[in-house]
C-alpha cells in the first residue's frame, strides 16, 4: 500500500504526557509526516511552534468521557479553532446515547460542528459500550449532524477498535462518509485489516513503529 502514513492519524493523548515527552512525539511527527497529529488541548500551542507550517494539528473535545455540557463542548470547539486547530476529535454523549436521547445527542455534535468553523469533526461513539443497535444509530445521528467521520474509540475505556465494528459503521453510513479506527492499532497488519473493512483513517500512539515495519516489509518484498 503507498503512502500509508496518510491513513494515520498519530496521537498522544494519555494525561499524565510531560513537555518532553510531547517534545519528543512531535520529533517523530516530523520524520514521518502522518496525516495528522492529536495532543490534549494544552500542547496545541507548543506543537503549533514545533511542526511546520501546513501540519495538520488536531485536539479533542469532552475527552474521554463525552458527558461535558453543550455549551462546554461547544466553547472548547471554538477555542481549538481559533488556536488553529484543522481537526476535532470529540467524544459522544454516551449516556445520552444509551437513553435514547437521540435529539440531545444530535444536538450536541452540531453545536461543536458550528463551532469548530469548517474544521473536520470526527465523532467518538465507544463502540465498546454500545449496541450493534446503539452504533448503527449514533453513526447515522453523526452523518446527519454535520460532522465528518464517525471514530470507534478513545483508547480509554475497556476496548478499543474491533474490525466487525468498522464494517458495521461503514455499512450504517455509506461508502463516501468518513470512519476512524482508534484504540490499540499498534502493527502494520491491523492497520490493513481495518482499512480492509472500512476505515479511512486510523488513530495510533504507534504510528512510528507502524511506520518502521511497513518500510522494513516494503524493502523486502523489492529485494
Amino acid at each position: 500500500m503507498k503512502n500509508l502514513n496518510q491513513y494515520l492519524d498519530q496521537t498522544l493523548l494519555k494525561p499524565e504526557a510531560t513537555e518532553s515527552e510531547i517534545r519528543s512525539f512531535l520529533e517523530g511527527v516530523k520524520k514521518y509526516g502522518f496525516y495528522a497529529i492529536f495532543i490534549n488541548p494544552c500542547w496545541v500551542e507548543l506543537a503549533r511552534k514545533e511542526l511546520p507550517e501546513g501540519s495538520r494539528i488536531g485536539s479533542v473535545v469532552g475527552f474521554p468521557l463525552g458527558a461535558s455540557t453543550m455549551k462546554a463542548k461547544a466553547y472548547a470547539a471554538e477555542d481549538l479553532a481559533k488556536m488553529g486547530c484543522a481537526e476535532i476529535d470529540m467524544v459522544m454523549n454516551i449516556g445520552r446515547m444509551k437513553s435514547g436521547d437521540y435529539k440531545y445527542v444530535g444536538r450536541d455534535i452540531k453545536g461543536v460542528v458550528g463551532s469548530a468553523a469548517g474544521r473536520v469533526v470526527k465523532v467518538i461513539i465507544e463502540t465498546c459500550l454500545l449496541t450493534d443497535h446503539e452504533k448503527i444509530v449514533a453513526s447515522r445521528i453523526i452523518k446527519e449532524s454535520g460532522a465528518r467521520f464517525v471514530k470507534t474509540s478513545t483508547g480509554l475505556s475497556r476496548e478499543g477498535a474491533r474490525v466487525d465494528d468498522v464494517r458495521q459503521i461503514r455499512a450504517a453510513v455509506g461508502p463516501d462518509f468518513g470512519v476512524k479506527a482508534s484504540g490499540g492499532i499498534r502493527d502494520y497488519e491491523s492497520v490493513i485489516k481495518f482499512i480492509d473493512a472500512g476505515a479511512n483513517r486510523i488513530g495510533t500512539s504507534a504510528g512510528e513503529a507502524i511506520m518502521e515495519e511497513y518500510i522494513a516489509k516494503s524493502k523486502g518484498q523489492r529485494a
